[in-house]
Formats: C-alpha cells, sequence, structure tokens
C-alpha cells in the first residue's frame, strides 16, 4: 500500500506544479496584496477542492460528466469567468509609490476577502477538476482501500499539495519584491497573466469533455 501511495503522492505533485489558471490567480494575489492575499487565495481554491473531492467521494461528479448539458453549463460558466479575471489583470491600477518598488505587504484594490473567492470560484467553476477526480483519482487509489476510502485519502494529499505548492509559490514571489516591485515589471506582469487567464479561457473552450 505505502509503494502505491508514494507514486500516486508523486503523479499528484506533478499534475499539482502544472501551470493552469490557480497560478495565474495567485500570482495576480500576490502581485496585489503580498503574501497574505495569495494565501488566502490558495485557502479558496483547495476548499474549491474539498467541494470537488467530497463530491467524487459521494458519486456525483460522475452525474456532471455523465450530462453533456450540466457540464456545458459549468464549462461556459468557467470560461466567462477567466475572461473577466483577465481582462481585470489588464486594467489593474497599482497605487503609486516612492521609489522604484512597491511593498508586496498588504493589499490594495483588494479585500480581505476577494482573494478567497477568487480562488473558490475559480475551482468550483473549472468542470476539468470533476472530470479529474472522477476518472483519474480512482485508477491511483491503493487497491487496498474500499473505493470512497482511497478516493478521499488522495483528495486530502491533492489538497495538501497544491496548499503547500502555491503558499510557497508565492513565498517565493513576495521574497522577490525588489524586482517585481517595480511598476514597470509588476505591469508586464499583470499582462502576462491575464493573457494567460484568457489563453486558459480559450483552450477551456476548445477542448472536449
Amino acid at each position: 500500500m505505502l509503494s502505491h501511495l508514494l507514486v500516486a503522492t508523486g503523479v499528484l505533485a506533478l499534475l499539482t506544479i502544472l501551470p493552469g489558471p490557480d497560478m495565474a490567480v495567485i500570482t495576480r494575489a500576490a502581485l496585489a496584496g503580498g503574501r497574505p492575499a495569495a494565501t488566502r487565495a490558495a485557502a479558496g481554491i483547495v476548499t474549491g477542492l474539498l467541494v470537488w473531492g467530497s463530491l467524487a467521494v459521494l458519486g456525483l461528479t460522475a452525474l456532471l460528466t455523465a450530462s453533456p448539458r450540466a457540464y456545458l453549463v459549468v464549462k461556459v460558466l468557467a470560461v466567462l469567468y477567466l475572461l473577466y479575471l483577465g481582462v481585470q489583470a489588464f486594467r489593474t491600477q497599482h497605487a503609486p509609490v516612492a521609489g522604484t518598488d512597491v511593498e508586496l505587504t498588504g493589499p490594495t484594490s483588494t479585500t480581505a476577502r476577494a482573494p478567497f473567492l477568487t480562488g473558490l470560484t475559480t475551482d468550483l467553476l473549472n468542470p476539468k477538476i470533476a472530470v479529474f477526480y472522477t476518472a483519474m483519482l480512482p485508477t491511483l487509489a491503493p487497491p487496498s482501500l474500499p473505493g470512497a476510502r482511497g478516493l478521499a485519502l488522495l483528495v486530502v494529499i491533492h489538497v495538501l499539495l497544491t496548499f503547500a505548492w502555491q503558499v510557497g509559490y508565492a513565498h517565493l514571489l513576495t521574497r522577490a519584491r525588489h524586482v517585481v516591485g517595480r511598476p514597470a515589471v509588476r505591469r508586464a506582469l499583470d499582462r502576462v497573466t491575464g493573457v494567460a487567464l484568457i489563453g486558459f479561457a480559450v483552450r477551456l473552450v476548445t477542448e472536449h469533455a
């Protein structure tokens, strides 16, 4: 069981570090409000994962993936939300500061709950998570555990890996504030993040369920 679990954890770790909408959301939160905002965004993301994971353990995500209409509704909402976040990234206005660096220590235009809600909404509107938890995760579960228990264990591992990776990434990003804090660099990162979010929306449109 242990060796099977280690392999599954390795696969989940590789999937966790792949760039996706979540990383773009963490980047935006870190740039706008520093590490606290990025941590709240990561908390929202893993809360969304827990919701999808709970539905998968209960067998309810299969209903979404089996219904083309329901899947399409979630997919359209996800595309619209990613486009909205992408456009917002281009429109972000940073407060003027003295000197060349911006201290990434607190929120600017975001409220305390906004990063959490953004992370949560991004994950709840991502139908690919439902597909992943329904189709792939059960194949990684240890065969010695009953289906629901094995699936629940992998969901918890995935959540912990995701939170640790995203908080660590935000920490590295904010530690480099002497570089990323410069107005020109922040504007460039905003635009890169916006392009990435819009690109994820376009890719979601062109992908089949």
